[in-house]
């Protein structure tokens, strides 16, 4: 079978239990697999090498561009298009063949970028109802770019770019997922969502840094922006309006953490200084 016209760039940083399943999902199936890493201090490189990918280091200088547009700008530019695969995630069988139909004709026109749906889990099982995210994560790298946001001093993030949208000509939408199956413990996902509290609300204290990344992020975090209350609005909405009960102990449980993560937001924002 021949192999889709697109350069995989994978980001990590120290995902040595998560990065075999995800160079697995793509490996044979694109014209490069390649793991960016940051000099994980676990075995990420060695195992993405053994499993077959390529793996280059990436050390980032504190300025722009960080991480993602480092692979747009430097990953197989030879191949116009990129797919960009955190380390947790893995393409489902059903996004590998929606994809080989979109590329069957070399020649037909596409939109500048995709956006894709995020088949989340949490704690061990696959979220069906609470939680929908689409991710633009496949892009012409000739016709889209991510924004360079003024949130190089900001506490959180660091290297990799934060919770917005590469920006593009155009955008189409795909209707199977990446599968987000994190297999570190629970504490990781806390972990990191205390290190993005303190960026989300770094910029609650600086209005035109926030608006930058209100303007590309996805439309549902555009309208969540705006809403008041956020972590009781993200309980009843993730709880109640999507149905997240449905999905047992692991709805609620997600539901209650993302709620946390509002609270986290409002509290370090209400006690950090303005500047």
């Amino acid at each position: 079978m021949s192999r889709l016209p697109i350069a995989v760039a994978i980001p990590t940083k120290n995902e040595g239990l998560n990065i075999a399943e995800a160079v697995k999902s793509v490996l044979g199936h694109f014209e490069a697999v390649v793991v960016v890493d940051s000099h994980s201090t676990d075995d990420t490189a060695k195992i993405a090498a053994e499993c077959g990918a390529e793996v280059v280091m990436y050390t980032w200088d504190g300025g722009h561009p960080r991480k993602k547009q480092w692979c747009l700008d430097h990953v197989r530019t030879d191949l116009d298009w990129i797919l960009l695969l955190d380390g947790d995630e893995r393409l489902s069988p059903g996004l590998l063949a929606e994809l080989r139909q979109i590329f069957a004709d070399p020649d037909a026109p596409r939109p500048a970028a995709y956006d894709i749906p995020l088949g989340y889990w949490f704690s061990g099982k696959r979220l069906r109802h609470g939680y929908t995210i689409r991710k633009r994560s496949l892009t012409d790298r000739t016709r889209s770019h991510y924004p360079e946001v003024g949130d190089l001093d900001a506490p959180g993030i660091g290297e990799v770019e934060g919770h917005y949208q590469p920006v593009a000509d155009s955008a189409g939408s795909l209707r199977n997922p990446i599968e987000h199956q994190d297999l570190d413990p629970v504490t990781a996902w806390f972990e990191r969502h205390n290190r993005y509290s303190d960026w989300e609300a770094w910029l609650e204290h600086h209005p035109d840094v926030k608006e930058q990344v209100r303007r590309v992020k996805s439309r549902q975090g555009q309208l969540f922006h705006k809403a008041p209350f956020k972590p009781l609005v993200s309980f009843a909405y993730m709880y109640v309006y999507r149905r997240g009960f449905l999905d047992g102990r692991a709805g609620l449980d997600f539901a209650l953490a993302m709620s946390f993560y509002r609270w986290q937001i409002a509290l370090k924002s209400r006690e950090s200084p303005s500047p």
